[in-house]
């Protein structure tokens, strides 16, 4: 009956890490694309910026809801690493992980970490200057001045290069953890291979469009 419970107990953090995956990816998803405007016009980006930095229900409901997820998340996962490691206290001579998973898979934690630092930075970077220019600055509103201190923070080529190994840990991230989580909650059908197939075309076009976005801001203001 215990050995159950713990059995439960596990299966239950693991679907509800991967259902706080999934609410991530939707929202890397249309933050991606919004970033991806910046690319092709500033007045649509400033214009998409400033409808997202003063719409209530996304600054004062989804917003919150993000941090929360985010926060979840990477708690979650490192519970369940803790957990898999005390319930393999032996480690074997003869053990070759490669030989039963794949890199990724077997450094999700060490991905996340480094994930995890490049959210904090990226927080630093524009979530605490939005709040410190409209709640502790209390500046007047400028619906322009979102494209250019996004352009400004890709000046430096320190700190371009360090989102842009960033998002390459996350690529490698997304491409165990997005087919993971559907795994986890169960979806398993004749659609399961061609989600596969996006799963990991996902990893790849998001993350590496992020940094086509960096490298472009940083390349075309030289």
């Amino acid at each position: 009956m215990a050995n159950s419970s713990i059995l439960k107990s596990s299966i239950a953090k693991k679907v509800a890490m991967a259902l706080s995956g999934l609410f991530l990816i939707t929202f890397l998803s249309l933050h991606f694309f919004v970033n991806f405007v910046s690319v092709f016009s500033a007045e649509n980006y400033n214009a998409m910026s400033h409808f997202m930095g003063y719409n209530p229900l996304i600054q004062f409901v989804m917003q919150p809801i993000l941090i929360a997820g985010v926060i979840f998340h990477f708690v979650m996962g490192f519970v369940l690493d803790i957990k898999n490691r005390s319930a393999r206290p032996i480690k074997y001579a003869n053990y070759n992980g490669a030989a039963n998973a794949s890199w990724t898979s077997r450094n999700m934690i060490i991905s996340g970490v480094v994930v995890l630092a490049f959210l904090l930075l990226h927080m630093y970077d524009f979530w605490f200057a939005e709040m410190t220019y409209k709640y502790i600055d209390v500046n007047a509103i400028n619906e322009t001045r979102y494209y250019e201190e996004l352009v400004h923070k890709f000046e430096t080529p320190v700190r371009t290069a360090i989102y842009c190994i960033a998002f390459v840990l996350l690529s490698l991230h997304l491409w165990h953890g997005f087919n993971s989580s559907f795994q986890s909650v169960g979806f398993n059908n004749k659609y399961s291979k061609s989600l596969h197939k996006l799963g990991y075309a996902f990893a790849i076009v998001i993350p590496f469009g992020f940094i086509f976005i960096a490298l472009f801001h940083h390349f075309n203001h030289i």
